[in-house]
Parts: C-alpha cells; structure tokens; sequence
C-alpha cells in the first residue's frame, strides 16, 4: 500500500509555490508580510516550509499575489489543510538529528538519488539484521538500536514502496560489498536484498572495483538528490552531517562531477550484479 503524503511534502510544495509567486510581484519579505500584517518571521517559516499553513493565512497570500485560477488555489488550499501534522520520522525524534530530520524532508520530496558508499551498504538497502549488526559496534542500548534500525525500515519501505519512487542510483565500492559485516549469513542475506533491489525498474546498482584507484571522494560518502522544480541538493554524510544545495554551487558541481567519474570507473548495472553473485557464492563455499 503507498504511504499517505507526508504533512513535510504539503509544505514544500507551499513553500515553492508561495515563495515563487512572491518573487513574481516583485515584493521583499518584509514588504509581503507587512501588506499581510504578518511578521517577517512568520512569512520566513513559511517560504522555507518550518512550519504549517492555515488555509485563511494562505488565502491572504494568494490574495496578495494575484493567484485567483480555480484550480490553483484548490490545489494550494488542499496542500495547506495536508500541511498540518508531524512528518512520518518525528516519531523517531529520540535518534533523529534536526539536521538528518532537514535531510529526511528533502529526500522525501527528491525525485532521483544518487549515492555512493565507500565502506558498507547504505542504509536506504540494508537488511534489519546488517543493520543491527553494524551498529552492534556503537554500544548503543537495545531499545536505541531498536528504533535506529526501525527508522531505516521505514525509510526503506517509504522510498521504494511506492509508486513515486524516485529514480535511485547506488555505487558501492567493492570493499562495502565485501565487508563481513555480521558473518557470512548476514551478509549474504544482505547480497541477495542487493540483487533483488537491483532487478527493480527504478533502482540501480553498481560496484565501484578495487582497481578503480583514487578519485574525489574516496574518503566519504554523500548523496545528490535531485527534483523535479527545486535546485539540487548535496548532503554529506558523517557524524553531524552536512547539507548544501544553491548556496555552494561550486561543492554540489564538484560532487556532480565526482559521481559521473565514479559511474564511469564502475562496473556496469550486469557485471556489479554478477559480481555480488559471485561474492555470494564464494561465502557459500567457505
């Protein structure tokens, strides 16, 4: 069954529209929310999608900005009633971050992905019990692992469990399909989930080999996300996380361009899944 819209994607799409009309009359934050009587603030909020929109504030705004097409305004209106609520993650809010939580709601709303993972299987494919058992390492209670593992199953589940699933392109390097990361078992359970996500329309999957070499990033792993009528978007991953889209064009290009090499020096979509077959089978040997 597809999930229902999440309450974060209905004030994003508030957030575009509203701010792009506003930019269409001409106006400054501060002389919209004046007209408005509104404070700054408020008006800030909403154009970066923090916060809910009532369907009387955003008549008031579409009224200021000259929007009065039947359809339009219907479409916004049905988005400010599905903006209220807490998205789908903030029940994990004990072991999400505010700023993987920010990540959670671009990624929901992303309409491709593009990822690479220099160490092990991201977790946007990871098993329940790779998951568990790579984070065995932290110390972390069991009812913490619990719910960080829960979050990733959802995860999963939420982005290629639909009929919206974005186009998702994944280059693993050969060490991460490699990596015993819970025993023979667990990783070839874990194989075999890459195989089956593989085979799927809208996913692939790729290996970056041993004798690729050196290249822009083979110290981390980041995701681009990509969509549809918003900039591009470049998160890094590692302990705090980082994000950043239009205000660095020059690192998202550098990243950009990192992920067309690595295409280039990996294995193509056949050859990556034969050899995560042949891996399998050799654990099968052992």
């Amino acid at each position: 069954m597809t999930p229902p819209v999440d309450p974060s994607l209905n004030r994003r799409k508030l957030r575009l529209a509203l701010r792009q009309a506003r930019e269409r009359t001409g106006l400054t934050q501060r002389q919209a929310a004046e007209r408005v009587e509104w404070s700054q603030s408020k008006l800030i909020r909403v154009e970066t999608g923090t916060v809910s929109v009532s369907v009387s504030d955003l008549r008031a705004l579409l009224a200021l900005y000259d929007i009065d097409d039947p359809d339009s305004v219907h479409q916004l209106e049905e988005a400010a009633r599905g903006s209220k609520g807490p998205s789908w993650w903030s029940r994990y809010h004990e072991v999400v971050t505010p700023q993987f939580a920010q990540y959670l709601g671009y990624e929901s709303a992303a309409t491709s992905l593009q990822t690479y993972h220099p160490i092990v299987v991201p977790g946007h494919l990871q098993t329940r019990r790779y998951a568990e058992a790579l984070l065995a390492p932290r110390g972390l209670s069991p009812e913490r692992t619990e719910r960080v593992v829960d979050l990733r199953m959802e995860r999963q589940t939420r982005m290629f469990g639909g009929a919206a699933s974005p186009d998702a392109t994944f280059v693993l390097d050969e060490a991460a399909v490699r990596r015993q990361v819970g025993g023979r078992d667990v990783l070839t359970e874990q194989l075999q989930q890459l195989l089956d996500f593989g085979a799927q329309d809208r996913i692939t999957v790729r290996v970056l080999p041993f004798e690729a070499g050196a290249h822009y990033s083979t110290l981390g792993s980041f995701v681009l996300l990509g969509f549809s009528d918003d900039d591009d978007l470049l998160y890094l991953e590692h302990a705090a996380g980082s994000m950043t889209g239009g205000e660095d064009l020059e690192l998202l290009a550098r990243y950009q361009e990192c992920f067309q090499t690595l295409m280039e020096l990996a294995l193509g979509g056949t050859e990556s899944l034969d050899l995560i077959g042949r891996i399998m089978q050799d654990l099968a040997a052992r």
